[in-house]
């Protein structure tokens, strides 16, 4: 059974936020709409749910048609269970008895034991007879995704789950939604505007631009072979610096960088990430570029390089794994590694 978005559009009046999303989220797979405000991703999501009419396009279930134009199915007929930022937990109930509140009309020890069970998966067992305001902010949210968990949904839709919750508490609650998601082996389709967020919990990430999919793969897929301009710089820490083609060669401010098979006078952008950047230690004559900063960050060392040329222009920044001599103020020879460069054209 699949989620299956084809050639999907909405506007809001004269405003077009989706055109012609074709794609499908897979039994088990957690599939993560990735992409800035107003990129649609969103609206994607209130389409599957049924909290927005279906303009163009069609949205089916395992087969099943779930929405075209003219024709919704209502939300609560679709065997979704849904997430969203603010928990949206009953505050008059239980713990218990908010997990349960979608299991009205089974027998009272199947409900029991289906609580049980989902509050175990989501690492809160015992806490079955606590009140939502006695609860942390990670704490309510896993309760709840075992919530939307406890009927067995078709599928399971999350709306910037994680947006709300203590940044320090954040990767763990990750962590602990993507095992409970995978052990339930329900279709999830999770919203971030995080690239870290998508990579850690997701199996593919769908990247939206514009409100079209800009690419739509496996995390390692899009981080070493990003089909955008866009992709590239979501990951990495990568920045984004204008060039010209040259000889083959991409002329940015910070150097030249390989550019086979591209036209003569091209204006491209290129995209570096920070780990592809490589230094060593020359002389003044030898380099325009001066480290304005060291940061240690625990593995590495963050190093900011100057344009010395063109003091407006933003630094470059180098990760390295030892200093070997780089200090502030040297003046330093750049290299680029392929592995970790992206050429696009503008």
């Amino acid at each position: 059974m699949s989620l299956a978005f084809r050639n999907v559009g909405h506007s809001y009046g004269s405003q077009r936020v989706l055109s012609g999303v074709t794609l499908e989220a897979r039994p088990g797979e957690i599939l993560c709409l990735l992409g800035a405000s107003g990129s649609g991703k969103t609206t994607l999501l209130r389409l599957a749910a049924g909290l927005e009419a279906l303009q163009e396009g069609s949205i089916d279930l395992g087969g099943a048609v779930l929405a075209t134009p003219g024709r919704d199915i209502a939300p609560e007929k679709r065997s979704f269970g849904m997430v969203f930022q603010d928990h949206a937990l009953f505050p008059h109930l239980t713990v218990a008895e908010n997990v349960a509140f979608g299991l009205a009309g089974r027998p009272k020890e199947d409900i029991r034991q289906i609580v049980a069970e989902r509050l175990a998966s989501v690492g809160l067992a015992g806490f079955e007879a606590r009140y939502p305001h006695t609860l942390s902010g990670g704490q309510q949210q896993r309760v709840a995704l075992a919530r939307a968990l406890a009927p067995a949904p078709a599928a399971m839709l999350l709306d910037e789950p994680f947006a709300s919750v203590d940044v320090t508490r954040r990767r763990a609650l990750r962590e602990e939604a993507r095992r409970a998601l995978k052990e339930a082996g329900v279709i999830t389709l999770v919203v971030t505007h995080d690239p870290v967020e998508a990579m850690e919990i997701a199996d593919r990430i769908a990247v939206l631009e514009g409100g079209r999919i800009a690419q739509c793969a496996a995390p390692e897929t899009l981080y070493a072979k990003p089909a955008s301009a866009l992709v590239a710089s979501l990951f990495g820490e990568a920045q984004r610096f204008p060039a010209i083609i040259s000889g083959e060669t991409a002329i940015t401010a910070y150097g030249p960088v390989p550019a086979p098979g591209l036209t003569e006078g091209a204006h491209v952008e290129v995209i570096v990430r920070p780990e592809a950047v490589t230094l060593a230690p020359a002389g003044a004559r030898e380099s325009n570029f001066r480290i304005g900063d060291i940061r240690f960050l625990g593995r590495d060392w963050l190093v900011l390089l100057v344009n010395e040329a063109s003091g407006a222009l933003e630094p470059l920044r180098a990760r390295v794994p030892a200093l070997d001599g780089l200090a502030p103020n040297a003046s330093v020879a750049v290299r680029f590694d392929p592995e970790g460069t992206f050429i696009f054209p503008v």
